[in-house]
């Protein structure tokens, strides 16, 4: 009606007028989720996720959002909008009792965003250090943090191994931390406790203030578990035929509780007037490990073929211009950081705390508009002579043994997964470089984690091991080699076309030095030794 009574450019100043505030930002994360574990990625027909599916296909799916292959690789570069090459999460995964974290010179995107007057909440998964409290979330920019510190937990004990690791956090008038260990939560499901809690966020909050909820599920890292009667509503028609079936009746489950979950965040934002003026984004931090599956892709989680880090992601908005499509632009997790900071309006160079240099974009056009933004992402760089370990020295020694080689055969080391492991072959034998250049992917090195296929059914043993094309298991091997593919054309990275293309090898591996020089060293990883972090029962910072 409105139209019909003022000229049109009266309207697009009242539009104009209502997108120039600063949006509300809603970021999910869900935890080892598989590519093909989605409605909306348009393979998956056995797991149900209705509400992720609304929003993604009437917002912007993203057909090349990268992510790195674990954890906390993966968490660091999106609070921080830098590759773990800069921060020293390159080596890997955060032990729970790792004296290591996220550097404090950092400005992590909570503390951005709060000097830019946004409310700032964290629900859910941390997994970032917390060695120290300076290390924890309610020193890193968040007003309150409901959830743990760590990679994993029972959904209802909240113990990780034998300590519990649940709290409701925030900082008193002085600045010191309020620990608030939530034993009695125990019993209660991790994944409804973190949607309750996200909705109780946003019933309270003014509307006139921006808010950032990062809500950062568990789902559906291990273990597997589910409430029975979630089971019975959800998963009825996951095959029998499948090996583990009550193991994958469970995994299942657990999505389609966090989608529930989803859905009712959605609601709370629509019912409190905020939806639209919200960006809402949803992402993996990786893969699937070998419970998901990542159809049609190659591996997953803990390898850089595609399976392991092309995220099932999407971005629902009022604010974009164009949406209702499937964007094939190339998106990294870093550019978050940046299209939050342009949408926040910070200017960092006005701040007391120096910013960091950051590799992420802004992607808000290419999200909004469909516009070319980047043609090149880091995938991975191992490089032995960045790190002091001393407990690799063996590990370090096979991968000089083998260094990087533009042989494609060169595939000396072949040992089964199991076999490495007394090597540490995944944090130590690894001498390796991952890179994306337009429709080029190059992987070459040392330490190589290989993957098969999964198959596109659904409904085999790919929920067990990988397999190769003929269906056959294939093993975990670690390799040295050169792999080149074109994934214009081959999505699954069958072909290695190295051998054929030895200028694009070149070209690729003639990138690798410029980011080697932005490697952050990483001295002897160091452990609580002594049983100190873990006090009462509960995990707690111990240096």
């Amino acid at each position: 009606m409105l139209g019909t009574l003022l000229p049109l450019p009266v309207l697009l100043i009242l539009v104009n007028s209502v997108y120039s505030k600063q949006p509300h930002i809603v970021l999910i994360v869900a935890d080892d989720l598989g590519y093909n574990d989605v409605g909306f990625r348009g393979f998956n027909t056995f797991i149900s996720t209705p509400n992720l599916d609304k929003l993604a296909n009437e917002g912007v799916i993203l057909e090349n959002h990268i992510v790195s292959a674990t954890c906390s690789p993966s968490r660091t570069s999106l609070m921080t909008g830098r590759y773990a090459i800069r921060t020293g999460f390159w080596k890997g995964n955060l032990k729970r009792n790792e004296e290591f974290g996220l550097g404090l010179d950092e400005t992590l995107m909570p503390e951005m965003l709060k000097r830019n007057g946004y409310r700032t909440h964290g629900v859910g998964k941390w997994h970032l250090g917390m060695f120290t409290w300076e290390h924890t979330p309610v020193k890193r920019g968040f007003e309150t943090w409901f959830g743990m510190y760590l990679a994993e937990q029972n959904y209802y004990s909240h113990k990780s191994v034998e300590g519990i690791d649940f709290r409701d956090n925030y900082l008193d008038a002085d600045g010191n931390v309020v620990d608030n260990v939530r034993r009695d939560l125990e019993g209660q499901y991790s994944t409804h406790l973190f949607t309750n809690r996200s909705v109780e966020l946003i019933q309270a909050h003014d509307q006139n203030e921006p808010l950032f909820l990062y809500l950062a599920y568990t789902s559906v890292h291990t273990p597997h578990q589910a409430p029975q009667e979630d089971v019975e509503k959800y998963a009825m028609n996951i095959s029998a035929n499948i090996t583990d079936f009550l193991m994958r009746k469970k995994y299942s489950t657990m999505i389609s509780i966090m989608d529930e979950g989803v859905g009712r965040v959605v609601d709370a934002l629509k019912q409190k007037g905020m939806m639209e003026n919200t960006v809402l984004v949803f992402t993996s931090d990786n893969g699937a490990g070998l419970s998901g599956s990542n159809y049609p892709l190659r591996g997953g989680k803990r390898s850089f073929f595609e399976g392991g880090v092309r995220a099932a992601s999407f971005v629902y908005s009022p604010r974009l211009e164009k949406s209702g499509y499937i964007n094939k632009n190339l998106h990294h997790v870093t550019d978050w950081y940046a299209t939050f900071q342009k949408l926040a309006g910070d200017k960092p160079n006005l701040h007391q705390k120096p910013q960091l240099e950051i590799d992420g974009v802004d992607i808000w056009s290419s999200l909004s508009k469909g516009e070319p933004c980047r043609d090149e992402v880091l995938y991975e760089l191992r490089d032995p002579s960045k790190r002091l370990d001393s407990t690799g020295k063996d590990a370090r020694d096979v991968a000089r043994a083998y260094p990087v080689s533009l042989n494609t055969s060169s595939t000396t080391i072949q040992l089964p997964y199991d076999e490495m492991r007394p090597l540490k072959a995944l944090n130590y034998a690894q001498d390796f470089f991952a890179i994306r250049w337009k429709n080029w992917k190059l992987i070459t090195g040392t330490g190589i984690t290989l993957h098969g296929w999964t198959s596109s059914t659904g409904q085999t043993d790919e929920y067990e091991q990988f397999t190769d094309e003929s269906g056959n298991l294939h093993d975990w091997t670690i390799v040295s080699g050169t792999f080149l593919f074109d994934l214009s054309v081959d999505i699954r990275e069958k072909n290695n076309l190295a051998d054929d293309y030895p200028d694009v090898v070149k070209k690729l591996l003639n990138k690798r030095q410029s980011y080697v020089e932005k490697v952050k060293f990483i001295s002897e990883r160091k452990y609580d030794k002594h049983g100190i972090s873990l006090v009462d029962g509960v995990w707690k910072p111990w240096v």
